[in-house]
């Protein structure tokens, strides 16, 4: 006789105790947290830069970086005035919960009103962690093709928020919009969808005024 023990399922357990933890912190210290992800190229630095550009006059902003090793994106986001820090994962794919509250804690968010991480690029891990964030948001960018709801389910299921990035390249790539947005609401009927290119900025207004409403109410039922 011998018993089997599913360890992942204490790990996911553990991790989603740690998150609303956090979460009821983010709460009390009313700081707006974003967990932002997305492959390696989809664009999330660049996205990143864009939103905090338009928000950083209006909200006390600060980022975590996430990497496996590089902190290539820390210095980017630094030169934009904003509080920054770079958290190595240790070769991780991952941010948990624990992970990303003692990196907040590091940090310091007593004065900050807007908290985004950029998860470590990748569409399978980051969305299996929980790690207290109040709006999932992930990008989808052209080149990586309309198929991706059908290979990293997961992701667009846990996401409150997909970016489409880089439609300036469309007319280069064999690439659906429709077919992306139906099969992304397939797995989650609620996800919102903003069609947007960094390089153009077309839908970027679009996309950070949706977020400045979200922040407003979301800071009104506190």
């Amino acid at each position: 006789m011998y018993e089997i023990y599913e360890t992942k399922e204490r790990v996911m357990a553990d991790n989603e105790a740690e998150a609303e933890k956090l979460r009821a912190f983010l709460r009390s210290n009313r700081t707006f947290f974003i967990n932002l992800m997305g492959s390696p190229g989809s664009g999330k630095t660049s996205v990143l830069i864009h939103t905090i550009n338009r928000l950083k006059e209006k909200y006390r902003i600060a980022v975590m970086e996430a990497d496996v090793d590089s902190s290539v994106d820390a210095e980017t986001i630094s030169k934009l005035g904003v509080k920054v820090i770079q958290l190595h994962s240790g070769g991780l794919c991952h941010m948990d919960a624990d992970m990303t509250a003692r990196g907040i804690e590091r940090l310091g968010i007593e004065d900050i009103d807007l908290l985004i991480m950029e998860n470590i690029g990748n569409l399978v891990c980051p969305a299996e962690f929980d790690v207290g964030a109040a709006l999932k948001v992930m990008i989808l960018s052209v080149p990586e093709g309309d198929d991706k709801p059908l290979k990293y389910p997961l992701m667009f299921t846990v996401s409150n928020v997909m970016l489409i990035n880089k439609i300036d390249a469309l007319p280069v790539f064999d690439f659906d919009q429709n077919k992306a947005l139906e099969r992304a609401r397939k797995l989650n009927p609620e996800i919102i969808a903003f069609p947007m290119s960094t390089i153009t900025g077309e839908g970027v207004s679009e996309w950070v005024e949706w977020l400045d409403k979200q922040i407003e109410d979301w800071r009104k039922r506190l």
